[in-house]
């Protein structure tokens, strides 16, 4: 039988009773268990790297470790102000106390044994803008990349090679061990994001926050924030106060909405940005917009605001595209938000519009891409835009399920790019099975196999890979009311995600990757998040 675990090529096995004591110290033991039940015991035990995303290339070279100890020195290239904010990022991870953080300093002459280096000098070339590579010898540990982007995703995998009580705040930590291995690393595809829907349920920065956390672990990059829909408006916009002050007073439900100001935006930008994650801000246009059109009745046809909607319908809001007001706000809002938005997306929606013609529908796609354009971003919208004639800048959001793919191609071919967010696979608000208690189930149910079994080049038969940006899992709010909620439905689907938009489709298989999975449980408990323990996963405690 073909052994579950992710085989690391090593030049010098080691013995059953060492190898499992030093897999169940690193968290590199994920499919010992199952292992023991496929080999006759007279075989040496497999040596497995438990890695999320899994790697381009990895091998042991050896048995020994490096020892991170009170003395251990993070050192990085003189005048690197962003590989010293890495290395300060692992320092913190490493240690909670002035004598547990590893002192962060620039590298100068020859380097000595126990540190660890941060290094964008003499970095292969062919790594990319998010490659890198890992060296872990007994003398010290290597990150080397060409760009910053590189450094903090090796720093990710470094930070898996260390125990799960790393993770724990309180935990005293003075000497963790970490294998020599060689890795070489890059991903697969630029675009790995998540979206959350703070529209339906409001979340506070700080819960974004601890989202973010969690997705900068697994090397993705872009989150996607739903800002606004008939439920509720979620930022600041000056020119227009109602859209926060009066749409964002409710949710779902009838609770008390919220909003963020202007300056918690900036700030959750800031956040994301140190861990190099690009927030893509979605205003759902010109469906999903009752919040808006309840705060300023000159959007609507009729000059007439309705009332404040809680519940989860869709389809039956429109802006008025036949008035010109309705385009200066569409500019006020994608000025002034794009403004404090450090990335260069602008998410206009566009889905579910059931209130105009084709040719309305169109028109006001048309003309709002290029507002997006003419403010200096890049608009993005969801797979309904590809009828449209697009700019060849614009990005499509493939969500519907399969065989609603009317229009791509013919997008693709004039220029535009893709997303896939395949609602039957990876809409993490769709329930796992029947006894989910959270989430919704009109694209099917997901388990973890459904999220991770697919790839994103054979969903677009007619797309080439080249026009495929990337990957975007969406969880929608409709039944989520807090955190715990949010990470219960993202977890574990959301590391699945992150692998396919990072590894190679070639090796990428179920069987292997939910031992993997299953490791992962520890940290995830070390770090506070509420998963969902699937019973097709083997989780280890």
């Amino acid at each position: 039988m073909r052994s579950l675990c992710f085989p690391i090529r090593g030049r010098s096995p080691l013995s059953r009773t060492f190898t499992v004591v030093l897999l169940a110290a690193f968290t590199l033991a994920a499919c010992r268990s199952s292992e023991r039940a496929q080999q006759p015991a007279t075989q040496p035990t497999q040596r497995t790297l438990s890695i999320i995303p899994r790697p381009v290339s990895a091998a042991f070279t050896g048995s020994g470790t490096f020892t991170v100890t009170p003395s251990t020195t993070i050192l990085v290239d003189p005048g690197n102000a962003e590989a010293a904010r890495i290395g300060r990022f692992l320092a913190g991870l490493i240690g909670n106390t002035v004598e547990t953080t590893p002192r962060v300093a620039e590298a100068a002459g020859a380097i000595p044994a126990g540190s660890i280096v941060l290094t964008m000098r003499g970095a292969d070339r062919s790594l990319g803008a998010e490659g890198y590579e890992l060296t872990v010898t007994p003398e010290r540990v290597t990150i080397s990349a060409q760009q910053p982007a590189g450094l903090f995703y090796g720093v990710q995998t470094l930070r898996q090679l260390l125990p799960p009580a790393v993770e724990y705040a309180a935990a005293i930590t003075p000497h963790m061990e970490i294998p020599a291995v060689h890795i070489v690393d890059q991903p697969r595809f630029a675009w790995r994001g998540a979206m959350l829907d703070v529209a339906r349920h409001f979340f506070g920065p700080e819960d974004v926050k601890a989202y973010i956390d969690a997705m900068a672990l697994y090397k993705m990059n872009r989150l996607h924030l739903h800002l606004a829909d008939d439920q509720g408006w979620r930022i600041e916009v000056p020119s227009w106060p109602r859209l926060a002050q009066y749409g964002g007073s409710t949710e779902v439900g009838g609770g008390p909405g919220g909003y963020y100001t202007r300056d918690e935006y900036r700030e959750l930008n800031q956040y994301a940005q140190d861990r190099f994650i690009t927030i893509v801000p979605e205003i759902d246009l010109p469906g999903h917009t009752n919040a808006a059109l309840a705060s300023y009745p000159e959007l609507n046809c009729d000059g007439t605001a309705p009332p404040l909607y809680t519940g989860i319908e869709v389809g039956f809001s429109t802006l008025c595209v036949d008035k010109e007001i309705t385009y200066k706000f569409v500019d006020d809002i994608v000025r002034e938000i794009g403004a404090i938005t450090a990335g260069p997306y602008f998410h206009i929606g566009g889905d579910e519009v059931m209130k105009l013609t084709q040719e309305q529908y169109n028109g006001f796609i048309e003309r709002a891409q290029e507002i997006v354009r003419a403010n200096g971003k890049r608009a993005v919208g969801w797979d309904e835009i590809a009828h449209a004639r697009l700019l060849p800048t614009t990005i499509i959001q493939h969500w519907r399920p399969r065989g609603s793919l009317e229009g791509i191609a013919e997008a693709v071919a004039s220029g535009a790019t893709v997303i896939l967010s395949p609602a039957d696979h990876i809409y993490l608000d769709m329930k796992y099975d029947s006894t989910t208690a959270l989430g919704l189930t009109w694209a099917g149910y997901s388990d973890v196999r459904d999220a991770y079994e697919w790839d994103p080049a054979e969903r677009l038969p007619d797309v080439p890979e080249s026009a495929i940006q990337g990957v975007e899992a969406p969880l929608w709010a409709e039944t989520l009311g807090k955190l715990a909620d949010i990470q219960y439905m993202a977890f574990p689907r959301l590391a699945g995600v992150a692998e396919i938009g990072w590894s190679p489709a070639a090796g990428r298989t179920w069987e292997e990757y939910r031992v993997r999975l299953g490791a992962q449980a520890p940290r995830w408990t070390a770090m506070g998040i509420n998963f969902y323990r699937a019973p097709e996963v083997p989780w280890k405690e």
